[in-house]
């Protein structure tokens, strides 16, 4: 009925200008000739009767390639946990605008799925994880989106590792000191620097873990045009 209302309020303009009615087709018998000053007259009521009676107006807007996405994760990944082909949900925690004007608000979901995940080492090899977004959903419809890789690493943990060692030594030279005089000193120390490293080898390094409500930032590689509401 809403819309049968919309259409009887154009053809009232329409015919109030002396325009052709949406039911009349160039061609027709009887049907004046279109002229570039009446077309423009009729999209102009037509807009406007759209407007008056509440139908909803749109525009295509384009965000060039590297603008800039704010996220902040909905779901957790992690390295020791997430797998390749794992989805990964984040939406906006800033607008994204054109020219000056708010496209895509904050709080829009952006969906995309890990693509590389690399555990701690045990001896070498710091842990990793990446991922990119791929789509975006935005007044009710969903678009495809192309973003660069986000990649998180682990911190390197030589220092820590130096530590264990040296504590492993020192603690061997104390006991062969107690044990033996300077000889058994040095025999400690052999062996406790051996323990220390024992224990670096039997454990991993740092993992890289974010949870929701980290911030993190994508970058479109690729033009993204989506359709706004004007009116």
């Amino acid at each position: 009925m809403r819309k049968l209302v919309g259409l009887l309020a154009v053809a009232s303009l329409c015919a109030a200008c002396g325009g052709s009615s949406p039911e009349s087709v160039a061609g027709e018998p009887g049907a004046p000739a279109p002229t570039a000053a009446a077309g423009t007259t009729d999209v102009s009521l037509l807009a406007k009767a759209a407007a008056a009676v509440g139908i909803p107006q749109y525009r295509d807007v384009t965000l060039p390639a590297g603008t800039t996405l704010r996220l902040e994760l909905q779901s957790a990944i992690a390295s020791d946990s997430s797998n390749v082909e794992d989805t990964v949900r984040a939406s906006l925690r800033q607008p994204v605008s054109v020219d000056g004007n708010a496209v895509l608000p904050t709080g829009t979901e952006i969906v995309g799925t890990v693509t590389s995940v690399e555990r701690a080492g045990r001896v070498k090899g710091r842990a990793r994880i990446a991922y990119r977004f791929d789509s975006i959903d935005y007044g009710g419809e969903r678009y495809d989106i192309h973003t660069n890789t986000l990649s998180h690493q682990a911190e390197a943990t030589k220092g820590e590792d130096a530590t264990k060692i040296g504590i492993g030594a020192g603690a061997g030279a104390a006991i062969g000191a107690l044990l033996g005089g300077g000889d058994g000193a040095a025999k400690g120390a052999a062996i406790g620097g051996g323990a220390g490293t024992g224990v670096v080898l039997a454990t991993r390094g740092k993992e890289v873990r974010l949870g929701p409500g980290a911030d993190v930032t994508a970058r479109l590689t690729a033009p993204l045009t989506v359709r706004v509401k004007v009116s």
